[in-house]
C-alpha cells in the first residue's frame, strides 16, 4: 500500500544500481523484522528490545566484511557508549527475576541473533551500493519496497493468510482505517530513513533508530514528569555522550572515504 506514495515521491531518477542488491536487501530486511517479531513468542520484550540495540554492531561489522569501510577505533567505542546507554536506560528491573529463571539461551536468542545479523547484512549491502553505484533515495526506496511486496506475496499465499485476509477484513471492517494510515505513516517515515541511508550511510541510520526508542521514553518521562532511576541516569549520560564525541570526532574518516572513493 506504501508504492502509490512511493513513485509519487520518486519520479525519473539516475540509479544504476544492479536491481539483484535492491532484491537481496529487502529479502534480508524481511528476514530480520520477522524473526525479531518471532523472537517475542520466546523472549520478554525488555529482552527483545535491548537485543535489538545492538543493531548498530553488526551492521559495522558487516560493513567492514561485505562493503570493505574502516572505522577508526574511537569509532567503536562511540557506538558501545551509546549501545550501553540504551541497554541501561531501557532495561526493566522488574523483569530481572522472570530472565534469571524462565527460560536459558534459546530459540528467542537464536531468533534475535539471526535478525541482528540480517540488520548488519542490510547495512553492508546498502554500505557497498553507496560505494560502487549511483543510488538515490527515492530509487532505493522504491525498489525495496517492490521486492518485499513480492516477497510478502509469497509469504501470505504459502502461509494462505492471503485467503483468509478478506475474511478478517469482512469481519472487522474499521481495520482499514487502520491499515490505511499505517501505511500512509510508513510511507513518510521511510522516506527519511532511505533519505538517511543514503546521505549519510547506514550506520547513522542504525544510530538514529537504535536512539529513537531512547528519546520516546525520555520524552515522556520529562513530560509526565516519571522519576528517573539512578540507572536511568547513567544510561542517559552515556547516550548523549557517545553521541556527541561521534558527532564532533567520528565523521572525519567517513568524508576522507568518500573523497579517496571518489578519485578512483
Amino acid at each position: 500500500m506504501n508504492l502509490p506514495l512511493v513513485t509519487a515521491f520518486t519520479g525519473k531518477v539516475n540509479d544504476n544500481t544492479p536491481t539483484c542488491f535492491y532484491g537481496t536487501c529487502a529479502f534480508t530486511y524481511l528476514a530480520a523484522m520477522l524473526s525479531s517479531n518471532k523472537a517475542l513468542l520466546y523472549v520478554p520484550y525488555p529482552t527483545q528490545v535491548i537485543g535489538k540495540s545492538c543493531k548498530p554492531i553488526p551492521v559495522m561489522i558487516l560493513g567492514v566484511l561485505v562493503a570493505k569501510k574502516r572505522y577508526p577505533l574511537r569509532k567503536y567505542l562511540f557506538i558501545l557508549l551509546i549501545i550501553l546507554g540504551v541497554a541501561l536506560f531501557m532495561y526493566n528491573d522488574k523483569s530481572k527475576s522472570t530472565l534469571s529463571t524462565n527460560y536459558g539461551f534459546g530459540w528467542g536468542e537464536v531468533l534475535l541473533l539471526f535478525s541482528l545479523a540480517m540488520d548488519g547484512l542490510t547495512g553492508g549491502i546498502q554500505d557497498k551500493v553507496r560505494a560502487r553505484y549511483l543510488c538515490n533515495s527515492n530509487s532505493m526506496m522504491y525498489q525495496m519496497n517492490l521486492w518485499s511486496v513480492l516477497f510478502s506475496s509469497i509469504g501470505l499465499w504459502l502461509t494462505g493468510e492471503i485467503f483468509t485476509f478478506p475474511i478478517f477484513v469482512k469481519k472487522y471492517p474499521e481495520i482499514l482505517f487502520n491499515l490505511v494510515s499505517f501505511s500512509i505513516a510508513s510511507a513518510l517515515g521511510q522516506y527519511f530513513i532511505f533519505m538517511t541511508v543514503t546521505e549519510f550511510g547506514p550506520l547513522t541510520c542504525s544510530i538514529a533508530t537504535t536512539t529513537r526508542k531512547f528519546f520516546t521514553v525520555l520524552a515522556s518521562v520529562i513530560f509526565f514528569q516519571n522519576p528517573l532511576t539512578l540507572r536511568q541516569w547513567i544510561g542517559t549520560v552515556l547516550v548523549f555522550l557517545g553521541l556527541s564525541l561521534d558527532s564532533f570526532y567520528g565523521k572525519a574518516p567517513v568524508k576522507k572515504e568518500k573523497t579517496s572513493s571518489e578519485t578512483k
